[in-house]
């Protein structure tokens, strides 16, 4: 964007957190209202941040310590002839000396080695992109010293750095704190509050009355400051480049192979070098990872832009209220989430797709492709099926049914051109087929860092047993339980996810806004709304007041 926009610098994540934070408070609190639900869903949205930031500052330290140490291995310091008088020896027969040269801080540099070395057997799993990426993308040693990484020491944002030399004794915090230990408070913090969040989604059914709060600011305001703020995201995706661009494996868990093959896109700067603008050499990728690159590039910004045009048509369509529309698509752009994770494909397609099935909810046939296209892409959406076959179940339920198989049956038979695997280990891959992992060293995000993957098995009964309830209650589902139980749902798989659950937030987000922003839709049930055929155009219909609403028995029969 520098070469549109004169001296324009990325903002470093952690001001615009706190930019982000007080424009979102100061237009969508409600200050005549002070305790009122959406004040309290606000704060909520706004506590993500600062796990985000924890993580992602755990990342920073993790990269500096790696290039610092790729900067001593390709440029080691020279070793100058030692004239003075010889010492007493250790050396052998042959004269040479086996005792190495002392360090006059030994210690500290026995102890920094040992560091480095254990955070380059950890690194195993990671990808030294220039943004905060999860732990689940795996690479290889040789790929990730030799990629593409410059041969100039002043092309590292870290150049300065002493991986385990000198250091300043003024300053011992920046040392006193690990970065893997940043990153587990990071998740520990995100857990607890998409735990709240959770508790705030199953309370949602039961809330009937749902007066309107509009944003403080009309609806051309949001449109200018949402179309401002997508302009600058978009840009940044184009405009940014991968120091090293790999082929992603099964790495990121169940999901789908030819998804796991692209790159993600970083679009926040990692040091204080990158925050501020200095030149670094853009990585030199081969054909294919540029083709990669390129796809990446364009599914991102063709996901955010379905988000964003998804959320304004189920406000204008469904809501009846297209001012909560744009004021819900705004505050996605403006949340610190958005701007930190714009070019994760992986975070925002499926997004799209389950947003786009909401909105084309009145068409099960339609419905049912986006669904199917969103699980067989990440796995994960594979839960929300009961959910869904529970709201469509008096009507349009076999349509829906058809409209996921027959997605999912295309995304297997692409499967043969996905590299040289058997399509079954690709199918199992992508349906979840196996055991859940239980070795930390395979797995990313918080039980990596610590936690003892057994636990994620009860984790995974309780969240079985939770898209079970929720097939079952509310026994009446309409388009409001449909909506806020689904990001339930997927904010609940954020607690067994294992390469990077709770990062993945893209995935309930705009889900999470319309339940905060949607008025009561207790007529908006399956036998009174779908229509007999898939082919009709969407429609538009008002909202009706729910004390003159007609009673849900009294729909027309399946």
């Amino acid at each position: 964007m520098s070469e549109i926009l004169l001296y324009y610098k990325r903002p470093d994540p952690t001001t615009w957190v706190y930019l982000s934070s007080f424009l979102t408070i100061g237009l969508f609190f409600v200050f005549h209202r002070f305790w009122s639900i959406r004040n309290l869903d606000i704060i909520l949205l706004i506590l993500l941040a600062p796990g985000l930031l924890m993580v992602h500052e755990g990342w920073r330290r993790q990269i500096d310590e790696i290039e610092s140490e790729v900067v001593a291995q390709r440029h080691p310091e020279p070793v100058f002839p030692d004239t003075s008088p010889p010492q007493d020896t250790n050396e052998n027969a042959s004269g040479e000396n086996n005792a190495p040269i002392p360090n006059p801080l030994s210690s500290d540099a026995a102890l920094g080695e040992s560091t480095h070395d254990s955070t380059v057997q950890q690194s195993e799993m990671f990808v030294s992109l220039l943004g905060m990426i999860p732990q689940e993308i795996g690479l290889s040693q040789e790929q990730k010293i030799g990629a593409d990484l410059p041969d100039t020491e002043g092309s590292i944002p870290v150049a300065n750095a002493n991986p385990g030399g000198d250091h300043d004794d003024s300053q011992p915090h920046r040392t006193a704190v690990d970065p893997q230990s940043i990153r587990r408070f990071g998740f520990i913090y995100l857990f607890f509050v998409q735990f709240l969040i959770l508790i705030r989604l199953l309370l949602d059914p039961l809330m009937v009355r749902r007066p309107q709060l509009d944003p403080n600011l009309t609806s051309g305001g949001l449109t200018f400051i949402g179309v401002s703020l997508f302009i600058f995201m978009m840009a940044n995706i184009v405009y940014s480049t991968p120091r090293i661009q790999i082929e992603q494996g099964p790495k990121l868990g169940p999901g789908y192979a030819l998804m796991n093959m692209l790159p993600a896109i970083p679009t926040r700067p990692v040091t204080d070098a990158l925050a501020a603008g200095s030149p670094t050499e853009e990585a030199k990728l081969s054909e294919s990872q540029a083709h990669l690159a390129t796809l990446a590039k364009v599914l991102a910004i063709f996901a955010h832009g379905a988000i964003v045009v998804g959320i304004v048509l189920i406000g204008n369509w469904h809501f009846s209220n297209m001012k909560a529309g744009v004021g819900c698509a705004t505050l996605y752009l403006m949340l610190p989430y958005t701007a930190q994770m714009t070019g994760r494909v992986d975070h925002a397609l499926p997004a799209a797709l389950l947003l786009w099935a909401v909105l084309s909810y009145r068409k099960p046939l339609l419905a049912g492709i986006f669904f199917g296209l969103a699980s067989g892409l990440v796995y994960y959406p594979l839960f929300l099926l009961p959910l869904w076959i529970s709201f469509y179940w008096r009507r349009g339920v076999w349509r829906f049914v058809l409209g996921v198989g027959a997605m999912l049956g295309l995304l297997m038979i692409l499967l043969s051109f996905a590299g040289t695997e058997s399509i079954i280990d690709h199918l199992r891959a992508m349906f979840g087929l196996f055991l859940p992992e239980r070795k930390a060293d395979n797995l990313g995000g918080i039980w990596g860092l610590g936690w003892n993957p057994i636990w994620r098995l009860p984790v995974i009964v309780a969240f079985v047993i939770l898209c079970s309830f929720l097939a079952a209650w509310p026994a009446q589902k309409n388009l409001g339980t449909l909506i806020g139980c689904s990001a339930a749902v997927m904010v609940g798989a954020q607690f067994w996810h294992g390469y990077g659950g709770g990062l993945y937030i893209a995935w309930f987000l705009p889900l999470l806004l319309l339940t905060i922003f949607r008025p009561n839709l207790q007529d908006r049930i399956a036998t009174k709304v779908v229509s007999d055929t898939s082919i009709l155009p969407f429609r538009r219909s008002p909202i009706v007041p729910s004390s003159i609403a007609p009673s849900p028995i009294e729909g027309e029969p399946a």
